[in-house]
């Protein structure tokens, strides 16, 4: 029968950093230049979150299906789970932090969403305005059919709504920005 580790070797304490090697990242967060030595390993939802206190975007399977992570790297949705810090080094990235005005008015989206009851627990609600926004301002004409919505959707998964009131939301932010 094998020895249980006693209470001391269990309580050892913990190394505060890694022995990983290091790299210099700069790139532009919200507008702001931010330069940062981080692990090649550091994932970029956890540069946001913990070396730079941006915590609304939000981690959730860690495996790229949720979307909850969702931010936008040089205009471009991406999944900050499946992205290390490293590959973002010059970019220009976006969080849901920046979404809203300075002065803390919502974002036509954000209000649709809120208008239209698209969330309920809202872990996955950051992902979705960011996917949709990167939509928006893309360019690309916008299909607000029903299918042509959904579509955009497919990305981000939400276990509360039914996703019948975010196509609302999309369908209203779209209509009030002007999108077509």
């Amino acid at each position: 029968m094998p020895r249980p580790i006693s209470r001391a070797k269990a309580r050892r304490p913990l190394p505060v950093t890694s022995d990983d090697p290091k790299v210099r990242v700069a790139l532009t967060v919200n507008g702001e230049a931010v330069e940062r030595e981080v692990s090649l390993r550091l994932l970029l939802s956890d540069f946001l979150r913990h070396e730079l206190g941006l915590t609304g975007t939000h981690v959730g399977c860690e495996h790229g299906v949720c979307g909850a992570c969702t931010v936008m790297i040089d205009g471009k949705s991406a999944r900050s789970c499946l992205t290390l810090a490293v590959q973002a080094n010059g970019t220009e990235l976006r969080t849901i932090e920046s979404v809203a005005a300075e002065d803390g008015t919502l974002h036509p989206l954000q209000e649709a969403f809120r208008d239209c009851h698209a969330l309920q627990c809202g872990y996955c609600t950051p992902g979705f305005i960011m996917n949709i926004l990167s939509h928006f301002e893309s360019g690309q004409p916008v299909d607000l059919s029903e299918e042509g919505i959904r579509d955009v959707l497919s990305g981000n998964l939400c276990r509360c709504t039914g996703y019948q009131n975010i196509v609302a939301a999309y369908r209203q932010a779209a209509e009030r920005l002007a999108i077509r």
